[in-house]
């Protein structure tokens, strides 16, 4: 049934025929349509490995607000709200270009996000417009018409599917005469609940901040603490002076925090570094899983490596990276390296916050890109990813496009998506189906030790031929009365240390 895409502030006829549905039924079809379709990327059917794993899964339905707590705004300030959890919401969104069809798929998205933070969608509105209100976002036909449906259905918040200025975060308040919040704020909130490693904190905090310095306002007398003129008060001679208001005061210790955090998150790059020189010093090759949030990029790497990693039906479900060592099936060592996943529209605060863990995905040898073959629009979360990813400079590191969740998947979409992107392969991380030729895929594109050497190793050089088959690929292998004979394929820094042992004629066909 088609979004109502009308001019909202023109007047609606009186006497509607009866074949033709209300403008509320066409807003409800249109939400239960977004809501049915909310959990098309939250699927059930994810596998989890190790249930020690998912011990956090509790701890965060913990974090859910109490059923009641009310969030108007004469009720909390500014602070107290950051502290609290979404509960009843309406989501609202506009759109100037596209089709309808695809601004109910972003509404969709943000039902999930939602839901994720711990809120309860009740409803839903879209506006066609041309160009966003500068002082409601929505015009005011529309405005007043979210008033209304917000009280109707007893919501305490309002989402936008945008990010909204301040000026018209605030008119849009002084409307619907509840709390609204935008995409940005929404999806920093799930980062924050979600956030376990010390550095994952930070970096949150840090986006948070940045996101909320602008945003700053004052609420009432008590953001006020002006000395001048208030001698009648009782403050006697001496207060008088311009001052520092409340707000300038939040404003200066909200910078010196961001440099704190700015400082903290560069203290922590030199150990980030030392794990990433250990693997390159020993020469061990990495995979990068990348991917849209909830495409199930940890179920890949559970089902990969039993790395035990939690796994749980939300967005942004995982976000400090987690590096899981495997072994390609010619016995070469190599680590996966899963990532956070992203999302449209991430917002650049978050961009900006953890480029330090995105560009562990720019120092990989191969990016595993996942994604949800059972999406509504899996071309919309490629180009949202890759839109990422070019911020980090990977453009020549070699792309593996995986189609996860093939056993949901409609199979006619899943053979037209195979078809658009060569060389992409469809896996089931609940199944297990395509492993097999995930992983020779993998280890095709990994890097191969450039030199091909034929050598006899005494038994007493035992670390050599460990390094060996540490760091390079052993093609043939055979014990001998005099030593270990190896025909293997290593890189420059082992074959000099092998040049003392080369026996070209070892096996038939061995090279000098």
């Amino acid at each position: 049934m088609p979004v109502n895409e009308s001019d909202p502030d023109s007047p609606m006829p009186e006497n509607q025929p009866e074949s033709e549905p209300s403008k509320d039924e066409r807003r409800r079809a249109m939400v239960d349509r977004v809501l049915s379709r909310a959990g098309t990327a939250l699927t059930d059917d994810e596998l989890v490995h190790e249930s020690g794993a998912q011990a956090d899964v509790l701890d965060r339905q913990a974090l859910r607000r109490i059923d009641g707590l009310s969030t108007e705004l004469e009720d909390v300030t500014e602070v107290e709200y950051r502290q609290l959890r979404l509960e009843k919401v309406v989501l609202a969104g506009l759109y100037s270009t596209g089709t309808a069809a695809e601004a109910e798929a972003s509404l969709r998205e943000l039902a999930a996000l939602a839901e994720t933070a711990g809120s309860t969608v009740l409803d839903g509105m879209l506006q066609r417009r041309e160009n966003p209100d500068p002082g409601t976002f929505f015009g005011r036909g529309k405005a007043q018409e979210l008033a209304e449906v917000v009280a109707a259905v007893g919501a305490d918040t309002v989402i936008v599917d945008s990010e909204l200025a301040p000026g018209q975060r605030r008119g849009l308040e002084d409307v619907v005469k509840v709390k609204v919040i935008d995409r940005v704020a929404l999806i920093l909130d799930i980062f924050a609940q979600h956030a376990k490693s010390r550095e994952g904190k930070a970096q949150v905090e840090l986006a948070q901040l940045e996101y909320l310095l602008p945003r700053l306002r004052g609420w009432g007398e008590s953001m006020s603490r002006q000395a001048g003129g208030r001698v009648a008060g009782g403050e006697g001679i001496g207060s008088r002076g311009p001052g520092e208001t409340k707000i300038e005061l939040d404003r200066r210790r909200i910078r010196t925090r961001m440099a704190k955090l700015r400082k903290q998150i560069a203290g922590m790059e030199p150990a980030r570094e030392t794990k990433r020189a250990n693997r390159t010093r020993n020469h061990v090759p990495s995979v990068a899983i990348v991917g849209y949030t909830n495409a199930g990029k940890s179920s890949l790497l559970n089902r990969l490596t039993d790395a035990g990693v939690m796994v749980q039906n939300v967005l942004f479900a995982t976000l400090d990276p987690t590096v899981r060592q495997a072994e390609t099936e010619d016995g070469r060592t190599f680590t996966y390296t899963d990532t956070v996943g992203f999302v449209r529209n991430l917002p650049h605060q978050l961009v900006e916050a953890f480029r330090s863990t995105l560009e562990e995905a720019s120092f990989s040898d191969v990016l595993l890109h996942v994604v949800d073959a059972s999406h509504p629009d899996p071309t919309g979360q490629v180009a949202a990813v890759r839109e990422v990813l070019a911020d980090v400079d990977t453009a020549d590191i070699p792309e593996l496009i995986v189609f996860n969740k093939a056993d949901i998947a409609d199979s006619v979409e899943l053979s037209a998506l195979l078809q658009r992107y060569p060389g992409s392969i469809a896996v089931s991380a609940a199944t297990g189906a395509g492993f097999e030729e995930l992983q020779t895929r993998i280890g095709e594109l990994l890097p191969v030790p450039a030199h091909e050497v034929t050598v006899l190793v005494p038994y007493d050089r035992g670390d050599l031929v460990s390094r060996i088959h540490d760091e390079g690929t052993v093609v043939e292998e055979k014990h001998l009365p005099d030593g270990t004979a190896l025909q293997a394929r290593v890189d420059p820094e082992l074959l000099s240390e092998l040049e003392d042992y080369r026996k070209p004629d070892m096996f038939s066909g061995g090279t000098a």
